[in-house]
């Protein structure tokens, strides 16, 4: 799927994966959803990678939440930088070990709606001019919100769907 270069093709690439995202996990028998995966990765089982998407939605609507109120956020999370997110993501699966699927799956909706909301709020300028705020650094708003989104599902699918393949899943 071709990055999104405006706010109609961001929103309509993000509601798409997110919704071929649900269906793949729909796809996964009930019983099977909750299986281990039979590689080894820091996600263990789909829970894992749903609550992964969930919190970096989180820390996106944060930054954007910092940001848009004049302060500059902690990005992508205070105490870490972008070449220790492995250190970062390990303290998210922690986070979550004690969720069940149905929790992350009603968490991962809420903030992918949060999400949408936003950028359904802003203009294609807004989204996709690069530092057209100044919190963004020296990318636009919109490639924050491809990342967390478009880019993250995607990401998904595809571990998801080695789950499936490796656990002969049909």
């Amino acid at each position: 799927m071709a990055r999104p270069k405006n706010k109609e093709e961001l929103l309509q690439q993000s509601a798409e994966s997110y919704q071929k995202l649900l269906d793949l996990i729909d796809s996964i028998p009930k019983e099977k959803q909750q299986l281990a995966f039979p590689f080894e990765d820091r996600d263990k089982n789909i829970r894992d990678v749903v609550v992964h998407l969930h919190e970096w939605h989180n820390m996106a609507l944060d930054w954007y939440q910092v940001g848009m109120r004049g302060d500059k956020p902690f990005m992508p999370a205070e105490g870490y930088t972008w070449r220790t997110t492995p250190e970062l993501n390990l303290v998210i699966w922690q986070k979550y070990q004690e969720t069940d699927l149905e929790t992350a799956m009603e968490l991962l909706n809420k903030t992918h709606h949060a999400e949408t909301e936003i950028i359904a709020e802003h203009s294609n300028e807004e989204l996709f001019t690069k530092k057209y705020y100044k919190w963004t650094n020296t990318t636009s708003l919109g490639a924050i919100f491809i990342s967390s989104t478009t880019s993250h599902y995607e990401w998904a699918m595809k571990k998801i769907r080695k789950f499936k393949k490796a656990a002969g899943i049909k």
